[in-house]
């Protein structure tokens, strides 16, 4: 592993992160397991940064792609292509969107940066609102509207961004409001902001703060921002990269459980739909999806193979209730975790739903992140044979909990143990 760690390092930026001190080449996986080049078995609470969403080497999907390249594994968009209607057709059925267009991307940030685009043409505004904490990708324009600064490396962009109060609880001027009062207070927030600025063409949001630690706000937050959005020509776009495809447990999008006004004007995916195949899109109504007057395709988006992965993927998805599972089996983790978490004096938080927990790490006795901590428990999990990741505001102070969603009881009482062992490793 050293002389391909040293390869790696001679022909990668310095800005392309690894985890671990000594860094894991990973060569297979099954079910909810990875083994390394060193042949170590892995218990995988990550997911590929929870793309892997139902499962490693998961038959049904790797059978798809199989025979999808032995018939034909590229096209472009300028070609009609049957499986990427036919999952058009079924995102745009389970989007709640009226009357749904669907474009398909490669990635996350491409899905999000096509819906700014959509909304800035449809609106004819560059101003666009976005949640403090938040991550949208690694694009020019996505990193424009992150409000997150361990991951925006330029104050240079092509949008005016204005940032509003409410995606974390816990944190922040509101946090000692209860939680009437602090949706309350983001709203008024929201209200002023827009009383001081040209018309923004459209707020954007992950109902889940992924990369900024699994935060959230009180539910019915997104849906008092929309009367407010509504009243003002402001579009709402959903950022559903991670909470999308039912791993919340408690709804098959993220939006959901803000629904009181509807969906989103746009809602956006990526991450887990392909199961590690590479797919993100956009949806939206077809007025905002037509609006753009210039050509535009995609080379790679909705390709047959990756396709032909996600048709397969969200059938296994759909036919096996797995949303009902990250609701049942996430539930059991998080009142684990809380458990061993209260042993620990670094544990500030557990927070999350369904299949989308964070533990957020703070020095003892204090409110201050801890990273180096967060650091560490990640060293002690990969040691007691755990995956997971990190994340969270302006440090790494979060463990990121998000397994493959048909994660069992027994892994998942597997995995809380490792963790309870790593905590008490790190100090």
């Amino acid at each position: 592993m050293t002389g391909l760690y040293e390869r790696h390092l001679a022909v990668s930026p310095e800005w392309l992160a690894l985890y671990y001190r000594h860094p894991l080449e990973l060569t297979h996986g099954e079910g909810r397991h990875v083994w390394d080049a060193d042949g170590n078995r892995y218990l995988d609470f990550f997911g590929g940064i929870l793309t892997t969403m139902t499962a490693h080497a998961l038959p049904e999907v790797t059978k798809a792609v199989a025979e999808q390249a032995g018939r034909i594994i590229h096209s472009s968009t300028l070609y009609l292509n049957r499986p990427m209607v036919e999952m058009a057709e079924r995102i745009a059925a389970l989007s709640g969107i009226p009357d749904a267009r669907v474009f398909f991307t490669t990635s996350g940030t491409e899905a999000n940066d096509t819906a700014l685009l959509l909304a800035t043409a449809y609106r004819r505004s560059n101003q666009i609102l976005a949640m403090r904490n938040s991550y949208h990708g690694r694009s020019f324009s996505t990193v424009s509207i992150t409000g997150n600064q361990a991951w925006s490396p330029t104050s240079l962009s092509p949008l005016q961004t204005l940032y509003v109060h409410g995606g974390v609880r816990t944190r922040g001027p509101y946090a000692e409001l209860s939680d009437e009062a602090f949706v309350r207070a983001c709203v008024a927030d929201l209200e002023d902001l827009l009383g001081h600025t040209r018309r923004p063409a459209a707020l954007i949001a992950e109902p889940v703060q992924g990369v900024g630690g699994f935060t959230s706000p009180p539910d019915g937050l997104f849906a008092a921002f929309r009367e407010v959005l509504d009243r003002h020509g402001v579009l709402w776009i959903s950022d559903e990269v991670q909470t999308g495809w039912g791993r919340t447990g408690d709804h098959f999008w993220g939006w959901q459980a803000h629904a009181e006004n509807g969906p989103p004007d746009i809602l956006t995916f990526a991450k887990g739909i392909g199961n590690g195949m590479s797919v993100g899109g956009v949806v939206a109504r077809a007025e905002v999806m037509n609006c753009l007057d210039a050509n535009s395709i995609s080379t790679f988006g909705g390709s047959p193979i990756t396709m032909a992965a996600s048709l397969a993927n969200l059938s296994y998805l759909l036919e096996r209730d797995l949303q009902g599972n990250a609701r049942r089996v996430g539930g059991l983790l998080i009142e684990r975790l809380r458990s061993v978490a209260a042993a620990s004096p670094a544990v500030r938080e557990v927070r999350g739903r369904g299949l989308m927990i964070g533990i957020e790490l703070v020095r003892p006795g204090t409110d201050e992140a801890d990273p180096e901590a967060a650091a560490a428990v990640l060293e002690a999990a990969r040691a007691g044979g755990l995956l997971i990741g990190k994340g969270g505001g302006h440090s790494t102070s979060v463990l990121r909990i998000a397994p493959p969603l048909t994660l069992t009881v027994a892994e998942a009482e597997e995995g809380a143990a490792i963790l309870a062992d790593a905590l008490h490793a790190a100090g």
